[in-house]
């Protein structure tokens, strides 16, 4: 069993909530927009390394991160967990609305999870088309349009993944 703590869009920001809420996770998976300018998203990086438990980071860049985060994290990361195939991209669309890269490959890689950040818009729905969970975990940063600041917990357990669980951060 593999607890996830999932978020994305941080913006440069780091809230010392974020800690708390993924005390019990044993992976972070930051689905790009780390943050903008020299370094922010690197003291949101470091942030998520520096809490009191430490923990693999997986992550990809988003459309404003730099170079000094494109230079860690690549634009899409295609892995297993348990028994789950996991594809992120910061930039994906969402089913049946996904950008013609994302489509592409979503088609190559046929993975059970995809994630994706972005929009700022929470989401967690299902493609019955693809057979893949869709999660966008909205945006853990304040820099943006959303409301509500928020991220995800959640478990993959073998081929299942469950025990989904939304977090809000507080407002923006």
């Amino acid at each position: 069993m593999t607890r996830i703590g999932l978020l994305s869009d941080t913006h440069g920001y780091f809230d010392p909530a974020i800690d708390t809420h993924f005390a019990h996770c044993d992976e972070i998976w930051h689905a790009g927009d780390w943050g903008v300018g020299a370094g922010t998203g690197l003291a949101s990086l470091s942030g998520l390394t520096s809490t009191r438990h430490s923990r693999p980071i997986r992550g990809v860049y988003g459309n404003i991160d730099d170079n000094a985060i494109r230079s860690v994290y690549p634009e899409q990361l295609v892995f297993t967990c348990e028994e789950v195939k996991v594809m992120i991209r910061h930039i994906g669309g969402y089913p049946p609305r996904y950008n013609p890269e994302t489509k592409k490959e979503l088609l190559i890689h046929r993975p059970q999870l995809f994630i994706s950040g972005h929009s700022h818009i929470l989401r967690v729905m299902y493609d019955e088309k693809l057979q893949c969970l869709h999660m966008n975990p909205g945006a853990a940063g304040k820099h943006g349009w959303h409301k509500v600041r928020t991220l995800i917990r959640f478990v993959i357990d073998g081929k299942e993944m469950k025990d989904c669980e939304v977090v809000e951060l507080g407002p923006r």
